[in-house]
């Protein structure tokens, strides 16, 4: 925050300095008001469009907005630019990687519905069309459904979240790496930027990687036990609905 205070008050000195947007953007994003970053980076880009960083900044931000389309683009551009920025080149690959998986998870997630809607007995609809239904114990497989289905979306969307920061913290780690041994560093702790020498941010990222593994880990556990839970209630409500049809 004091970084950005300060970039704050440079821009209002000189508002056509793009250098201070860029700086600015990078601060916002450390404090993951990554909006805020995307609006500099564009106003960055809008006052020197030659100028790459910018759009390396406006590509971490909307990665962390998950804009994937939109940080492709904004890449495209960057590169006919600088055709060789490794950076930028980075960030391509981290994209493509995150559309792909974006693409499994919603077709994922769209068979997961489908199947359910089937099991309901309401094809091509979700499982709220059971709610007038008289059986008490198929609405109550309905509502647990339902719960363990929301429960198992929120995990899925934090796994993305943690796999996406694991990939940017590796991308940091590579940025540091070539630099000169007695490098200054600097780091986000809290409100404040603390300068490290390069071994010891280079430990810190490094046990933050093992962190985002260890919680990835813990996630698609709790994952793989909804997902048995779902398999499991789904076969009881089909189940229950050929008991039904007989009926």
């Amino acid at each position: 925050e004091t970084a950005i205070e300060h970039y704050t008050q440079a821009i209002q000195l000189d508002p056509k300095n793009h250098v201070f947007f860029s700086n600015r953007s990078a601060s916002y994003a450390s404090t993951q008001q990554d909006q805020k970053a995307a609006d500099d980076a564009k106003e960055c880009i809008r006052l020197a469009p030659t100028f790459v960083k910018g759009y390396y900044r406006l590509v971490t931000a909307q990665i962390a907005l998950q804009e994937y389309e939109k940080a492709a683009a904004t890449i495209k551009q960057g590169l006919t630019i600088d055709p060789g920025n490794s950076q930028l080149q980075k960030q391509q690959r981290l994209v493509q990687q995150l559309q792909r998986q974006a693409t499994a998870n919603k077709k994922r997630q769209q068979q997961q519905q489908q199947q359910a809607a089937a099991a309901a007995g309401t094809p091509g609809t979700a499982l709220n069309a059971t709610a007038g239904n008289n059986n008490s114990e198929l609405q109550e497989l309905v509502t647990q459904f339902t719960q363990n289905k929301r429960e198992y979306e929120t995990e899925r969307v934090n796994l993305t979240k943690l796999e996406r920061e694991q990939k940017m913290t590796e991308l940091t780690q590579q940025d540091i790496a070539p630099l000169p041994d007695r490098a200054q560093c600097y780091r986000a702790v809290g409100k404040m930027f603390l300068g490290q020498p390069k071994s010891q941010v280079l430990q810190y990222l490094d046990a933050n990687v093992r962190s985002l593994q260890t919680q990835q880990g813990d996630a698609r556990q709790k994952m793989a036990y909804l997902e048995t839970k779902l398999q499991a209630q789904q076969q009881n409500l089909e189940e229950l609905q050929k008991q039904q049809s007989r009926e």
